[in-house]
């Protein structure tokens, strides 16, 4: 694939505070169109890496290109490419809803009757229209999240970048944050997002990349990081306590009953074992089974051993 077709072309980028070696020579090439998660614990350096992509940071080494745009010769261009929403809110509280989104405008040269137009398709994209003369400080958190996105995209960038764009909100405005991000999306806008949340990325991303104390350690398809484990663990909800009886019989799956005897915890190996045979094993114990459910999260699962296995590479 050559570098026009790609979105973010990062080599080498390496940024330096003092003794500090935030980025490590990192290489990263997140395709057009493409939903990207770039995840990591705290300090990895995912914020600085968004900070150098839009222009808050200037890189201390290597070559960026934003859809074959060199970030620093052609810097103007770059800075009309990108939308980036931060993790704070960072627009004046006192001002209204559609002033921000026109004021915002006005940083890239739009006219201010076609920044009333975008403004007002924004609005309404993002459930916004009867809050236009609302001072901010009086939104709600998830209106003020939709806010900042709808900002980001007052522009037209051809790539949105949302630094932990659902931190503190509560789970219906993030799974309505979610369906927004998605229809972007699929109206051919890039997107690079960071999040704790390992099951919004899950949801959301196509591709993952797992940072880890300043270098990328694992590119992949969100499919093939979630398939990486070969053993699954799921949960069994019975209507009745669980008989030891029913335990000695699928005595090959390790099966452990928590304390009420309701709930009972399976492993399997997926590879050898299809779903389908644990059914049935289940079912032929006789356990009056009310929920069969994945226990935790296998994205999270890989994303924890690469870190530690990339930690201890480190010792």
């Amino acid at each position: 694939m050559n570098e026009v077709e790609m979105a973010i072309d990062v080599r080498g980028l390496r940024k330096v505070y003092g003794v500090l070696e935030a980025l490590c020579g990192i290489n990263l090439q997140v395709k057009d169109g493409e939903f990207f998660g770039l995840l990591g614990p705290n300090g990895a350096g995912k914020t600085t890496t968004l900070n150098v992509l839009s222009g808050l940071a200037n890189k201390t080494e290597g070559d960026v290109t934003l859809f074959g745009h060199d970030l620093i010769r052609e810097y103007r261009n770059c800075r009309h490419l990108v939308g980036l929403v931060p993790q704070e809110f960072n627009f004046d509280l006192f001002a209204k809803v559609e002033k921000i989104l026109i004021f915002q405008g006005g940083y890239f040269g739009i006219p201010v009757e076609e920044c009333k137009r975008r403004a007002e398709r924004l609005m309404v994209q993002f459930d916004l229209t009867d809050k236009r003369g609302t001072s901010a400080r009086y939104l709600s958190g998830g209106m003020k999240r939709r806010l900042m996105i709808a900002r980001a995209l007052i522009h037209n960038p051809r790539l949105l970048i949302l630094d932990e764009p659902t931190a503190g909100v509560d789970v219906d405005l993030r799974r309505s944050l979610w369906n927004f991000l998605q229809e972007i999306n699929a109206s051919g806008t890039t997107i690079l997002l960071t999040t704790h949340y390992i099951e919004e990325a899950e949801a959301l991303c196509d591709t993952i990349g797992i940072i880890h104390q300043g270098r990328i350690i694992e590119v992949d398809s969100t499919r093939n990081l979630s398939n990486r484990l070969g053993c699954e663990t799921v949960l069994v909800t019975s209507e009745q306590p669980i008989p030891e009886s029913a335990t000695r019989q699928i005595s090959a799956y390790d099966p452990a009953v928590n304390e009420d005897g309701h709930e009972m915890q399976i492993t399997f190996h997926k590879g050898q074992v299809p779903y389908t045979t644990v059914l049935q094993d289940l079912v032929a114990t006789g356990i009056p089974i009310s929920s069969v459910r994945p226990a935790g999260n296998r994205l999270e699962t890989v994303f924890i051993e690469l870190t530690q296995k990339d930690a201890s590479y480190e010792e």
